[in-house]
């Protein structure tokens, strides 16, 4: 193959990715405004739309209203054409998301099932995920594959889990869970899963960070439609920056990591393990949620504010406290305003859009992504 035909069916698969993602992005629409909007000329747009719905990935749903001419053919995805599924793995819980091809969440459920290094435990995870699949209704054969996301340091080189302090596992190979599943496995850090799930299929590119406060301290930054991983892949992994010298021990044998001050246990710990009765009690005025909240949001407040400084961004709270808190966010922007240099508001820390399962989701997106890179 010579270079001049490389470079053409380069230009055509990269013309026929944006389309493909345009459509995505924008529901219903036509030719014409595709052609007008990327830029690509008409009978370019028509011949790639028609493939694209000759592979039943694209289908026509009647046309466009009249703008005095004849009516253009109306398009849009064909949802039910890819489905994927999300597996997030904690300590003490499995979440699964069942997703089509838009990324709409099709099923949800949180099973308690505690972290084994066991056969046992992931032979039990992939029977809980084929009845799952099946209460679904999920047609095995539209399937593109199965995200899984883990707590800890993903390393996508070397091909394995390479350490997970909360799980007890390190240098854990993917082909070691991914045997025991029907399906192509895709493997990411449950933090890196929940900025995926908030970022990828926003319309703008602006960049963030997304702090992840759930029963472990994560983060992720997010940018022109990626993740940034780092050198040894522990980009974010601010759990571990150090809060307070010589503070509180963390799980991870130091002392004075955010984690000890900012993870969701510190404040569920203090109502038998249930945050949502925490964050009702702080809402009714009870003293000693608002003491605990208050001295929880000191903290927050200071790690906010020292990543805003270090990346210049937003800062989106995740995780379990940062799905709860609704209006308790005003609080924080408050705390991070009084702490800022640059005498900001602090509304560049703004709470998740995804309340539930964002990880589980962010790892569906993630198969579904892949896909689409390859259209």
């Amino acid at each position: 193959m010579d270079r001049k035909q490389a470079t053409n069916i380069e230009v055509k698969k990269n013309n026929r990715n944006r389309i493909f993602r345009y459509i995505c992005k924008n529901g219903t629409v036509s030719n014409p405004d595709i052609s007008y909007e990327l830029k690509i000329s008409l009978p370019t747009v028509t011949q790639i739309t028609k493939e694209l719905i000759e592979r039943k990935l694209v289908k026509e749903i009647g046309e466009m209203q009249s703008t005095g001419g004849r009516r253009a053919k109306a398009l849009a995805i064909a949802a039910d054409a890819g489905q994927a599924v999300g597996v997030d793995i904690t300590k003490n819980h499995i979440s699964l998301v069942f997703t089509d091809l838009m990324g709409e969440i099709i099923k949800y459920e949180r099973i308690f099932k505690p972290y084994e290094t066991k056969e046992t435990y992931c032979r039990e995870v992939n029977e809980r995920l084929e009845h799952f699949l099946e209460e679904s209704g999920c047609r095995r054969e539209n399937l593109l594959g199965i995200g899984i996301s883990f707590p800890g340091i993903i390393d996508l080189e070397g091909e394995k889990v390479a350490d997970s302090h909360i799980l007890g596992v390190r240098d854990l190979p993917f082909a070691s869970i991914s045997r025991f599943f029907s399906f192509p496995c895709h493997f990411l850090n449950d933090a890196n899963a929940g900025a995926y799930a908030e970022g990828i299929r926003t319309e703008g590119q602006e960049r963030f960070f997304y702090l992840s406060l759930s029963n472990t301290v994560g983060g992720a930054v997010f940018g022109n439609g990626r993740l940034e991983h780092g050198k040894n892949f522990r980009c974010g992994e601010v759990g571990h920056m150090t809060i307070i010298p010589g503070g509180e021990d963390c799980y991870c044998g130091k002392q004075g990591c955010l984690d000890a001050y900012c993870s969701a246990k510190c404040l569920s710990d203090a109502v038998n393990g249930k945050l949502d009765v925490f964050f009702k009690k702080l809402r009714q005025g009870e003293r000693e949620a608002r003491q605990l909240w208050d001295t929880y949001t000191d903290y927050l407040a200071i790690a906010v504010n020292n990543l805003h400084m270090v990346l210049d961004c937003d800062i989106i709270l995740g995780g379990y406290v940062g799905s709860s808190m609704g209006e308790n966010i005003q609080e924080i922007q408050k705390k991070v305003s009084e702490r800022n240099t640059f005498a900001e508001t602090g509304a560049f820390v703004r709470t998740c859009s995804h309340k539930k399962a964002a990880a589980a989701l962010g790892a569906a997106l993630k198969v579904i992504e892949t896909f689409i890179e390859q259209v």
